[in-house]
């Protein structure tokens, strides 16, 4: 393999395909950081153990790597010392936690504010907080110059209220103008990963995430995405766990239709996946891609399962005179974006520049 071989990656990275007929109007995103507020629920509280501090911060225009430094430089500890439960975006205004090492009094952290961050909230804690520590994020967002037909608008909120969309991962994944693919390729083709932590975390994880996108995309396009495969891993909705389902059965059907359980996709590495169709069409996908599964396989990566449906929760659209206000809440690891572009095809605003 080679960089040159990565153009047909674009599309499952960057513009997979639509499962809703694609959207009713345009709109423009983040016109302004207070266009995208983001509140990160962590579903449970401070324990008031003596070993860190929970800290609530308030971030506007920062991604959460460069305040996660910040908060390590005013407690004199390592940034790899400041826990946190998942990247925000940059250009958004976000409420989400860090932990740091009691080294300064919890009573001390409450006045502490930084470049485009101020704690809100601070608490004894006993653990640092880990990746993907948290039950999910609340998001309100406002899209401006609303080109869409009303009637449109409304029937298509509807669907996607109670049917949800594809759970991609958004193309924020991939980096500006999809530069991981080209870090993933230039991996594949015999280079070496980063040599820092997160460098690596971060092609390791869009690798995983494009094939992901992959056969999501094939079974969007195959109009399989909502349904259940024979041999399919089962996802519990709300939970991490999946079970082989085996034959399809009406038990089956009927807690699909009420969204308790959904079809996945494989966050390859090393383990079992599905059986019988589903593994075919997931065998056929992933052949695409050359050695990268058994890549990530043989950096230690163990395979798991990821939903193939997202259905909102708490899901709110408000259409007013050229704009369309939109609420609702998604679990770990959803992106906002698979949600709007369901909806309303967005432009990007000037003022952004990246994501985290």
């Amino acid at each position: 393999m080679s960089i040159g071989d990565i153009s047909a990656w674009h599309g499952p990275a960057l513009a997979p395909p639509f499962a809703l007929g694609g959207p009713v109007g345009r709109g423009t995103l983040k016109a302004s950081a207070e266009d995208f507020l983001v509140d990160e629920r962590l579903g449970f509280e401070a324990d008031g153990g003596v070993a860190h501090v929970l800290l609530h911060v308030e971030k506007r225009e920062r991604d959460t790597l460069a305040v996660a430094r910040q908060l390590a430089q005013v407690a004199g500890v390592h940034p790899r010392d400041v826990g946190f439960a998942g990247l925000k975006d940059r250009l958004a205004v976000a409420r989400q936690w860090f932990t740091v090492p009691s080294s300064r009094a919890a009573a001390d952290w409450a006045s502490v504010e930084g470049e485009g961050f101020r704690v809100l909230v601070a608490a004894a804690h006993s653990r640092k907080l880990r990746r993907g520590a948290l039950s999910g994020n609340a998001f309100t967002l406002v899209l401006r110059d609303l080109e869409a037909e009303p009637q449109e608008l409304a029937a298509r909120l509807a669907i996607v209220a109670a049917r949800g969309v594809p759970n991609y991962f958004g193309p924020q994944r991939f980096g500006r103008d999809g530069s991981n693919l080209e870090s993933i390729a230039r991996w594949v083709d015999g280079g070496r990963l980063p040599r820092g932590r997160e460098g690596r975390a971060f092609v390791l994880s869009a690798a995983r995430s494009l094939l992901f996108n992959a056969v999501l995309a094939e079974r969007v396009v195959s109009g399989s995405w909502e349904r259940l495969l024979e041999g399919e891993c089962v996802n519990l909705d709300g939970r991490m766990s999946w079970f082989a389902a085996g034959a399809i059965d009406a038990t089956l059907e009927e807690r699909l239709a009420r969204h308790d359980i959904h079809p996945t996709g494989p966050m390859a590495g090393r383990g079992d996946g599905p059986s019988a169709e589903s593994a075919a069409l997931e065998a056929r996908i992933l052949a695409l891609y050359g050695e990268l599964p058994e890549r990530l396989a043989a950096e230690g990566l163990e395979a798991a399962r990821r939903p193939l449906r997202l259905r909102p929760a708490e899901f709110q659209g408000d259409a007013g005179p050229g704009s369309l206000t939109l609420q609702f809440h998604l679990p770990p690891g959803a992106y906002a974006t698979a949600v709007i572009r369901e909806i309303i095809a967005t432009d990007v605003a000037p003022t952004e520049l990246d994501d985290a």
